[in-house]
């Protein structure tokens, strides 16, 4: 598991290589990640926007924007967390993902960014 912590909000990763959901011989792999988002700030937040950065081990980058995770742009008051489970396709069996979540202070509406760790994503078979 990754973790990082910007301005009170606590971001952790962990992620698992779908095997039922990929084709091998089709270079398609698929990974889902799990992503816990943890408020031990003093103020109640709400993620707005995200971003991530995608890269797999043949040197090709990609971005994903959008607003809300999963559909939702959680509301966390101070202690509280919101977790989701979302996935990622890569044409490689390794690659890594990180990213930004825009946050916002519901006090006064001061945005901010909170970066999302760098974790990998391995197929099992590599770490052999």
């Amino acid at each position: 598991m990754k973790i990082k912590s910007t301005a009170g909000i606590k971001v952790s990763v962990e992620s698992l290589y779908q095997a039922n959901e990929s084709r091998p011989l089709a270079s398609h792999y698929f990974f889902a990640y799990r992503i816990t988002i943890v408020n031990t700030s003093n103020y109640t937040v709400q993620l707005k926007k995200r971003h991530w950065y995608i890269f797999d081990s043949n040197g090709m980058k990609s971005e994903v924007e959008g607003d809300r995770v999963v559909g939702v742009q959680p509301i966390l008051v101070p202690g509280q967390s919101h977790q989701y489970v979302s996935g990622c396709n890569l044409s490689t069996t390794i690659g890594k993902m990180h990213g930004i979540y825009q946050m916002m202070r519901t006090i006064d509406g001061e945005l901010f960014n909170v970066k999302i760790p760098e974790f990998l994503m391995i197929v099992p078979f590599k770490l052999n």
